[in-house]
């Protein structure tokens, strides 16, 4: 042994990497030297994007997506992927923009849409009248609209109004949200050419006479049916979100993540039957309970089945997109019914359009996903960008938000015309 070699050999108890080195001599320093060069090579190809034959079974999903798949990083690096271009950014982002669009969408609906109010409160109507600033809204209103006759008081210009308007006084319930919208009708024709000075004091004052007449005749429809479609909504667009950033991590994590993306799906689809049961069968009870506990019930099954592990396996796609399917379809019970019964009323008429326009959305998304179209036909052309579950997420979205619009339109009809 050389004298090199005993030299390291006393610095064997301060570094085991040199013992190694030299109780194997000049070889045992190669490898070794080999070695720690192949673990910081390691280091960089590991947290590198592999192809599909390189994944563990769990991963193994779509074979005609070929490459830029993350598999089993470490939760840090899967969490900064989100900024990186890997074959799930754009189904980690579709869903998130989704998320942060009906947040937007709920607040703006609890903040704008009239909430149920206390009929108590309508005792102290006198006082209401007393506060308002009826000598600046006379003055407005005679601006504005010269085509109403001189009033010398509210009660008079109220009056006129009713005149106008002579539904109003047979309505159940109004608010002040649909206040404005009637004034806006009754107004003259004129007035749709005015100059913006004058749009803008109009505005004003219809809001100041919406805040004073609704009042008189408040009764708004409870709104939990709305909101529970909301968070339905939000609920399955962060867990999808989140399932496609999180997987790759563990055969564990993509277990549980997968279970919490198909139990945002049942909600989605269950929590949108919501809004047109509540409202068409309001006045039915026995037919909203039915119909409620019937599509709450299936949600919680379809929820059940998904977690059992054999629900996950490629050739169960089919099945599991028949499932989501079937959920969808069971609701064409309650829309028949509903027209069945309000043919005659053109809210009902809309919120089917509405409503059909939904079901295409999620009927084209389902068989997307299902047939894996457009990369079955060029597999590796889309790993990145227009493969079949982006164009899936779109459509979902897309659904929802015009589910979002008819349930706009059910509030305003109940509130309008009660049972």
């Amino acid at each position: 042994m050389s004298a090199d070699c005993l030299e390291d050999e006393n610095l064997a108890v301060s570094s085991d990497s040199s013992a190694s080195c030299c109780l194997g001599g000049e070889d045992g320093c190669r490898v070794s030297g080999k070695e720690g060069k192949g673990k910081r090579l390691w280091k960089k190809v590991k947290y590198q994007l592999v192809e599909y034959h390189s994944l563990p079974g769990y991963l193994k999903d779509n074979e005609y997506i070929i490459g830029h798949y993350r598999s089993e990083w470490p939760l840090k690096q899967v969490f900064l992927s989100i900024f990186s271009l890997h074959n799930e950014t754009l189904n980690v982002w579709t869903h998130l923009i989704g998320f942060f669009i009906f947040l937007a969408l709920t607040i703006y609906t609890a903040m704008k849409i009239p909430k149920v109010v206390d009929l108590h409160s309508l005792q102290n109507l006198p006082e209401v009248l007393k506060r308002a600033d009826l000598q600046k809204m006379h003055s407005e209103i005679m601006t504005c609209l010269p085509s109403i006759p001189n009033m010398s008081n509210l009660q008079r210009m109220r009056d006129e109004l009713k005149t106008s308007l002579p539904s109003m006084d047979m309505l159940p319930s109004l608010s002040g949200w649909h206040v404005v919208e009637l004034l806006t009708n009754c107004l003259p024709k004129r007035f749709s050419h005015a100059n913006h000075t004058d749009v803008c004091v109009l505005q004003s004052v219809k809001e100041d006479l919406a805040n004073i007449l609704a009042p008189l005749m408040v009764r708004p429809i409870t709104r939990w049916p709305f909101f529970a479609f909301l968070g339905g909504a939000m609920f399955c667009l962060l867990a999808s979100s989140t399932c496609h950033l999180l997987s790759c991590h563990s055969e564990r994590l993509s277990y549980i993540m997968l279970r919490l993306d198909y139990a945002g799906i049942a909600a989605l689809i269950s929590t949108s039957f919501y809004p047109p049961v509540y409202y068409s069968f309001m006045c039915n009870p026995f037919f909203c309970n039915l119909y409620l506990g019937f599509i709450t019930l299936l949600g919680i099954a379809t929820i059940l089945f998904s977690l059992l592990p054999v629900f996950q396996n490629p050739e169960y796609r089919t099945l599991r997109a028949t499932l989501f399917f079937g959920m969808g379809v069971s609701g064409v019970a309650p829309i028949l019914h509903k027209l069945v019964l309000f043919w005659h009323q053109p809210a009902a008429l809309h919120t089917t359009g509405f409503e059909l326009l939904m079901g295409a959305f999620y009927g084209i998304g389902a068989l997307v996903y299902a047939t894996r179209i457009p990369e079955r036909w060029k597999p590796g052309r889309f790993d990145v960008a227009g493969h079949s579950h982006q164009l899936f997420h779109v459509l979902v979205v897309a659904g929802a938000y015009t589910h979002y619009h008819a349930g706009l339109l059910y509030l305003k009809w109940r509130d309008l015309e009660g049972c």
